[in-house]
């Protein structure tokens, strides 16, 4: 058989065609979306920190958390509307610039109360970026490429994530104070490189604007997300599975530490192994899956690898069944989450894009409320493993609405929308 023809040749050649046609602006916003997240060891070592190093209860630690979620809520509402208002550079680089500080003072609150209103106030000021990091992305790539270029910027955001709670876990073992202290260097080095990057740009786009401008153009008033009935329908159901899916980032870690009896070195291995088949396997899955499987379809099979994953968790512990399933969620993660972002461009107008993906958002962001609270009641209630079997249920029957309210929402843009996954 001719190598030309050899599996492995045509796997390289589908992998490295993922990667054409996606403009320099989304590798740059890509390369600063690592240099951020590369610091991203905070999040999901802070239930730990507040378990362990804090000695609050696992209660304690949940409301703690569902705060960051609250921030989270506030910052997608509030980063979407300023965005259409004066535009996502300024955005970007103002969350940037003010996470450091943020990040310096959390160690300074050790009350449950204190540090609850701390991590509201930093989850806004991060968390008003990505409304506007998902406007740079649509307005600097190719409306054909728009999925593979929020798939980039995800590999990108969980190849960071792969090196922060690997790196989180070693340095959380000298001190926790590292934590903190890296995430805020972190921030400070991808906000001197975006606006050094970006900031010609912004300037050329705002020249252009204003001569377009000068030409009358009646302007067609465009529907809020907050009226779009089918768009509300599917956010609900990106809120159930953000609720079932970041427990990775809450509930999680605490099963790992406290029934599965790994070490924080060891937690930061196994979420920084699941950024790595993120990182591996996204740009590839996505290619695939733009040309084998309907939007539909690939959100459905993604719902359900993560309902197998931790429905796994609720059967057994071992070591084994852990990297299996944390691999079966990635993969699942991967199918879901650029999608989601795709839906809600192509479903927004050309003016109000910062308010559909703020929404999108905030449907995201109310997981980080709803998950921490529940997930840790549930688990001192009845206990991890029918905590593992709940969420897998709820993920089935997430997948079932998915099938129908994609299609439903899908059916109002047209045949061109539908020939191209979205």
């Amino acid at each position: 058989m001719p190598f030309s023809h050899l599996p492995v040749q045509r796997i390289f050649r589908i992998y490295t065609d993922s990667f054409k046609g996606l403009s320099i602006e989304s590798w740059m916003l890509s390369a600063v979306m690592l240099l951020n997240r590369a610091g991203s060891m905070v999040l999901p070592f802070l239930g730990v920190y507040m378990v362990d190093h804090l000695k609050f209860s696992i209660a304690d630690s949940g409301m703690v958390l569902s705060f960051f979620g609250v921030g989270a809520v506030v910052g997608s509402w509030l980063g979407g509307y300023i965005t259409d208002k004066i535009g996502e550079f300024r955005i970007q680089a103002f969350s940037l610039f003010a996470s450091v500080p943020m990040f310096c003072l959390l160690p300074l609150f050790t009350t449950p109360i204190s540090l609850a209103a701390m991590v509201f106030v930093q989850s806004v000021t991060s968390e008003i970026f990505r409304p506007a990091n998902s406007v740079a992305i649509t307005k600097y790539a190719q409306p054909e490429n728009i999925t593979r270029a929020f798939s980039l910027n995800r590999m990108a955001v969980n190849l960071g994530f792969s090196i922060g709670p690997a790196l989180g876990g070693l340095l959380s073992a000298i001190s926790y104070n590292f934590l903190f202290i890296s995430n805020a260097i972190a921030a400070l080095v991808a906000g001197i490189a975006y606006v050094y990057f970006f900031r010609k740009r912004h300037l050329q786009f705002k020249v252009q604007k204003a001569a377009v401008k000068e030409v009358p153009v009646v302007r067609k008033k465009e529907r809020s997300p907050y009226t779009d009935g089918r768009f509300i329908l599917f956010c609900i159901l990106c809120t159930v599975f953000s609720v079932c899916f970041f427990q990775l980032l809450s509930t999680l870690p605490l099963f790992y530490k406290d029934t599965a009896g790994l070490s924080r070195q060891e937690i930061g291995v196994l979420l920084g192994y699941s950024g790595i088949v993120v990182v591996l396997f996204e740009m590839l899955l996505v290619h695939i899956a733009e040309h084998k499987l309907s939007i539909t379809q690939t959100m459905v099979i993604g719902t359900l690898l993560c309902a197998i994953s931790y429905s796994m968790l609720g059967l057994d512990h071992h070591l084994i069944v852990l990297f299996i399933s944390i691999t079966l969620l990635s993969l699942g993660e991967i199918l879901i989450l650029p999608f989601m972002s795709t839906i809600t461009a192509v479903r927004a107008g050309k003016h109000n894009k910062g308010s559909y993906m703020g929404m999108n958002g905030i449907s995201v962001a109310l997981a980080f409320i709803i998950s921490p609270l529940l997930g840790s009641k549930i688990a001192t209630v009845f206990g991890f493993d029918q905590l593992w079997i709940g969420t897998g249920i709820l993920l089935v029957l997430t997948s079932i609405g998915f099938h129908f309210s994609i299609n439903y929402l899908l059916d109002r843009k047209g045949k061109k929308a539908k020939q191209s996954n979205v």
